[in-house]
């Protein structure tokens, strides 16, 4: 979230940056601001009656001692009244930074100066593309249907199971789709990032740390018992790592890398949209993520969306890169790119990945600072996170882009982890 010290201090530039999210922060930063005020008053008042509370309590012994019963007397009488007064302003101090808590999680992220204006996808400018659309034999089938044709994803059998949403990767789709992990996680690992095996399920503070609490609550499964949630990407446990920490500037950037399944409910998802790999409740996905100097996050931001470009590149998919406006961007996000790979039997664009910087918005959520190369300084610390990627429409690319009338071939670059080169019959 923002910090009360940073509204205060630039209350209009954040509201008029807050209008490109086209988002009106003007009464929340008007109350922030008046609360802060009163809220500063109160500590004022309590500090400086505690303060001479302290100093009397300490005289009254030594005056009882000196035979000044009077004045001891007074003292203790003076104290009774500074604590009435401390008694009666601690509670208004309380709710007051309650509800400044509050306002602040209403208040989203503030996007980067280079973050277009907008209100939809319509708007978001494609940065680069790469690769070529492939041309098709007459007849080639979409996804769905050749995880049918060759017994690869059977996803029947999982709606019988669990329900929608939960398919079953059978034979060469199971290994291609354990190749595709391992193959991510290798090259993540060989620049630069360690390898996590996280929880798969978080408690409400690390839920709230990265944002999914309070307002994603309901696209969370959520374990009622224990009062855990299953993750929606191994964001969440990989960034609490560093949960109420501070990290020593020699050790910036923190890279962390993962793969985990992820779970996410998609309520109100219907249609066309969804069907086959393109929309899951559950799906795999190795994670990307960086604990970086404020200084230095826009580079890393420029790095991770690089090192996401070689990952499909090397795949051989058509791919753009997409910035994400103002109106199309996360609440806690302060710039985004979006990856998306052309799926040549759908006829379609299917986001793959989102690579975003948070600036300290997850950090101040979280207690998440570092400490400055003098040592004395601390602040927090800035994080970012990519889908490096995620597997289910980088699998439906592949099987539709590769497909052939022999089989769907396999990208060299899988073929020492797959063990084949072709699906077919």
């Amino acid at each position: 979230m923002l910090s009360l010290k940073y509204i205060s201090e630039n209350a209009d530039l954040v509201v008029e940056r807050l209008k490109v999210k086209n988002f009106d922060a003007a009464d929340i930063v008007e109350q922030l601001t008046g609360l802060d005020t009163r809220r500063r008053k109160l500590k004022s008042d309590i500090d400086t009656s505690q303060s001479e509370f302290n100093k009397l309590s300490k005289q009254i012994g030594v005056l009882y001692q000196q035979g000044r019963a009077d004045e001891a007397d007074k003292a203790r009488k003076q104290t009774g009244i500074l604590k009435d007064e401390i008694k009666q302003l601690s509670p208004e101090l309380s709710s007051t930074e309650n509800r400044i808590k509050e306002l602040l999680l209403q208040l989203p992220n503030i996007p980067h100066e280079t973050v277009p204006r907008g209100v939809s996808p319509d708007d978001n400018p494609v940065v680069r593309t790469g690769g070529e659309i492939p041309e098709l034999y007459p007849g080639a089938l979409p996804h769905w249907d050749l995880a049918r044709k060759y017994d690869i994803i059977d996803f029947e059998l999982g709606n019988k199971i669990t329900g929608a949403g939960f398919p079953v990767y059978k034979g060469k789709a199971a290994r291609l789709q354990r190749a595709l992990i391992n193959y991510f996680l290798d090259t993540a690992i060989a620049s630069g990032y360690t390898e996590i095996i996280p929880p798969i399920a978080v408690n409400e503070a690390s839920a709230f740390g990265t944002g999914q609490l309070p307002d994603k609550e309901g696209q969370m499964y959520y374990i009622g018992e224990d009062n855990l949630y299953l993750i929606p990407t191994a964001e969440v446990p990989l960034t609490n790592i560093f949960r109420d920490e501070i990290v020593s500037f020699k050790d910036l950037p923190c890279k962390l890398t993962a793969y985990t399944p992820c779970f996410r409910r998609e309520a109100g998802s219907y249609g066309k949209d969804v069907r086959g790999l393109n929309r899951l409740h559950q799906f795999d996905k190795v994670e990307i993520v960086e604990i970086q100097h404020p200084d230095r996050s826009y580079h890393s931001l420029e790095s991770m969306t690089s090192y996401v470009e070689h990952l499909v590149r090397r795949l051989g998919l058509p791919y753009r890169i997409i910035l994400l406006c103002g109106g199309d961007m996360s609440f806690h996000a302060a710039k985004t790119y979006d990856f998306e790979v052309f799926s040549a039997a759908q006829k379609k664009w299917l986001e793959v990945s989102s690579v975003s910087n948070f600036e300290s918005y997850q950090a101040q959520r979280m207690m998440l600072r570092y400490r400055e190369a003098d040592g004395k300084k601390i602040q927090p610390a800035h994080t970012l996170n990519g889908s490096a990627l995620a597997l289910p429409r980088i699998m439906a690319a592949l099987l539709e882009n590769n497909q052939t009338r022999e089989g769907i071939t396999i990208p060299p670059d899988l073929v020492r982890y797959t063990g084949f080169e072709v699906i077919s019959s």
